[in-house]
Parts: structure tokens; C-alpha cells; sequence
């Protein structure tokens, strides 16, 4: 297996990713961080996939797919932290003032889990936000000390993921997701990994 993270800009692979079965149906499409509150629940059915059309097509696209060959396995959201709901969260705190991107979802289809794909993700997406200038990226996992994450709620990583990807403890945060408290993990260009 040859993984392989390439920027998303195919909308047929994100919507295999983060589309509904149905295209009436209002799932996430990964827009719960990425665009306002107001505007995620005002977005209906076939509205949602329009908007990610837009995002896949603008630079920089909305995140990083990976690829086994030429099948869509996973993907991961990353954008720079000011165009995203993070910028606002009152229970995830800023470090300080760097325009830092955040990565909020890693998301690895069924019937490919369990083979380090999500790895193969997260270092993707640093290597996306790096080559795109970020000074920094975050990511705000659960801190499960090895407890099982309920599969509904695992997108968001787990600190031990993010540190096997040379991210470190930056901040603690406010926010519980599965009863686990989520941390403000930091990744800076040339700390160790």
C-alpha cells in the first residue's frame, strides 16, 4: 500500500469523503468549523455540496485527500485558523497572535482503517499548510489516554496521533467531546517530530 495526499480538489473524491448518501441530505460535508454557524445551519441539502464545490475550487482548497492509487481513502481539513470557526471558539484559546493553521477533521473511509492512514493524513496536511506559508499548525484532539473514541466523534484525532506527527501540548481548552477533554496540540516548523 503506497498512500499518497494530494491537495482536495476533486469534488466526486470529497464527496465520497464528507458527502451524503442521499443529496437531499443535510450532513456535515466538514462545514461545521470551516464556515459561520449561521451560515452552516441555514445550508440545506444539495446547498452544502454546492458551497464545498466552491471551497475545492478556490486557493488554497478546503483540506488534503489521500489516495490508495487512484481510490479516495481519506481526508483531513486544514485551512489557516482565521477563516474558520476556531478563530472565534471561545473554548478552544489562542496561544498567541500567529496566523496558524488549524486541522479539525481526519476522516478515514470504511474498510480502510486501521492501516495508518490517518498518519499518512495528518502529515499530508502539515506538509499542505507548511508549503502554503503557515507558521504553525493546531490541531484540537481528544486526550482518550488510550481509551476507545466512539467512531462518530474520533475525526477530531487523538493526542497520541498528533504526537507521533511531532505536534506538542500547547494549551488546554474548554471543550469535551465524548466525554474526553479536547487539548490544543502545536506543530512549529523545525520543533522535534
Amino acid at each position: 500500500m503506497v498512500i499518497e495526499v494530494r491537495p482536495a480538489t476533486v469534488f466526486e473524491d470529497m464527496r465520497t469523503m464528507v458527502g451524503p448518501k442521499r443529496p437531499d441530505a443535510n450532513v456535515c460535508w466538514c462545514l461545521s468549523y470551516r464556515v459561520p454557524s449561521k451560515l452552516n445551519l441555514a445550508l440545506r441539502g444539495p446547498e452544502r455540496g454546492a458551497l464545498v464545490k466552491g471551497l475545492i475550487a478556490q486557493n488554497p482548497p478546503p483540506g488534503v485527500l489521500a489516495y490508495d492509487g487512484d481510490e479516495v481513502v481519506g481526508w483531513a481539513a486544514v485551512h489557516p485558523r482565521a477563516d474558520t470557526s476556531f478563530a472565534r471558539n471561545r473554548k478552544i484559546p489562542h496561544v498567541d497572535d500567529s496566523d496558524v493553521w488549524s486541522i479539525w477533521c481526519i476522516r478515514v473511509r470504511p474498510g480502510h482503517r486501521g492501516r495508518g492512514i490517518s498518519h499518512h493524513l495528518l502529515k499530508g496536511a502539515v506538509q499542505f499548510a507548511l508549503d502554503r506559508g503557515a507558521p504553525a499548525i493546531e490541531g484540537y484532539p481528544v486526550d482518550n489516554q488510550g481509551q476507545k473514541v466512539d467512531l462518530t466523534m474520533a475525526y477530531v484525532g487523538t493526542r497520541a496521533l498528533f504526537e507521533r506527527a511531532g505536534f506538542a501540548k500547547a494549551a488546554v481548552t474548554d471543550s469535551v467531546i465524548n466525554g474526553f477533554p479536547r487539548v490544543l496540540m502545536r506543530y512549529e516548523p523545525g520543533q522535534c517530530s
